[in-house]
C-alpha cells in the first residue's frame, strides 16, 4: 500500500506550528506494530511530497497533481485537513460520483475561502460541484458554528454527531454508513484525529472534549476497511508539538496498520 506523506500546515490558519511534523512522526511509530488486529503484516511503500507552507494555493496544486498519479488504494498522511480538498478533487477526477466519509470533531463547512482552509474545504467541494452533498457523511461532530449547522440542516447532510453516538449503537452507525457508502462508485475516507476525545489524542491543534475513544474509532475504521469500493484514506491534524508521550502519533500509526 502506498503511503504519501504530506507535511502541509498552511491551511491551518492560526494553529499551524507542528502539523508539518505529523507525517514523519506517524511513520516513525509504524514499527511499534507487528501485525494488524486481523493478523496481517501490511507492506508499505512510503514516499513524501515537498510542499511550500508559505503558499497554500501552490501547495494544493502540487498535492492534486501528486494524487492524480495514484491509481490504487493509498493512504495520505497530513498535515492539516485542507489537504483533503486537492486530494479529493484528484480522487473524484479518477472516480466520478465518488463520495466521502469524514471523521472529525468539526464539520469543516464554514463559508468558503480561496484557497480553502481546514475549516471550509468540504463546503467548497460541494459548491464547486465536485462532491454531491448526498455523498457526504460526517461522523463525530461536536462543535460547529450557526452557519455550519444551517448548511447541514438546509442541505440534509448525513451527520452522526457525538450526541447521537454511543458504544451501544456503534454497530448500527457502522451498518448505516456502509449501507449508503457501498453504493457509491468509490469511497474516500478522511480521518481528522480530533474526532478522538483529547484524553486519547491530545496531539492536535483543535481538541474538542466529548469525542470517541480509540477503541470506538478503531471499530469504525475496521468496519469501513471492509468496503470493497474504498479507494483512498487520509489521516490529518496530528500535531507532535502538542502531543503527550507520542500517544497521538502512535494512535495514528495504529490506524494506518489497521487500514493496511
Amino acid at each position: 500500500m502506498l503511503i504519501l506523506k504530506i507535511p502541509l500546515s498552511a491551511g491551518a490558519l492560526n494553529k499551524k506550528k507542528g502539523l508539518e511534523r505529523g507525517p514523519d512522526r506517524i511513520v516513525e511509530h509504524l514499527k511499534d506494530f507487528y501485525l494488524s488486529e486481523r493478523g496481517v503484516l501490511p507492506l508499505f511503500n512510503i514516499r513524501g511530497v515537498s510542499v511550500d507552507n508559505n503558499n497554500l494555493e501552490e501547495a494544493h496544486a502540487l498535492i492534486q497533481a501528486e494524487v492524480e498519479n495514484i491509481n490504487d488504494y493509498a493512504l495520505l498522511l497530513g498535515g492539516d485537513h485542507s489537504l483533503t480538498y486537492p486530494a479529493f478533487k484528484a480522487f473524484a477526477k479518477h472516480n466520478p460520483g465518488a463520495g466521502i466519509v469524514v471523521f472529525d470533531a468539526h464539520p469543516d463547512l464554514e463559508r468558503s475561502h480561496t484557497p480553502p482552509t481546514h475549516e471550509d474545504y468540504l463546503r467548497l467541494l460541494i459548491e464547486e460541484e465536485i462532491l454531491d452533498k448526498d455523498k457526504l457523511i460526517l461522523v463525530g461532530v461536536r462543535n460547529m458554528s450557526k452557519d455550519e449547522k444551517k448548511f447541514i440542516d438546509d442541505n440534509k447532510i448525513k451527520n452522526y454527531s457525538m450526541r447521537s453516538i454511543s458504544f451501544d449503537i456503534l454497530r448500527e452507525v457502522a451498518d448505516s454508513i456502509m449501507s449508503v457508502a457501498r453504493h457509491w462508485p468509490k469511497v474516500y475516507l478522511s480521518i481528522d484525529i480530533d474526532v478522538l476525545d483529547p484524553a486519547f489524542a491530545p496531539g492536535t491543534s483543535y481538541p474538542e472534549p466529548g469525542g470517541v475513544t480509540t477503541r470506538e474509532l478503531l471499530y469504525l475504521v475496521q468496519r469501513l476497511k471492509m468496503l470493497r469500493n474504498l479507494g483512498m484514506v487520509d489521516i490529518v491534524e496530528v500535531n507532535p508539538d502538542k502531543d503527550v508521550n507520542d500517544i497521538t502519533s502512535r494512535t495514528a500509526a495504529k490506524i494506518v496498520v489497521e487500514l493496511g
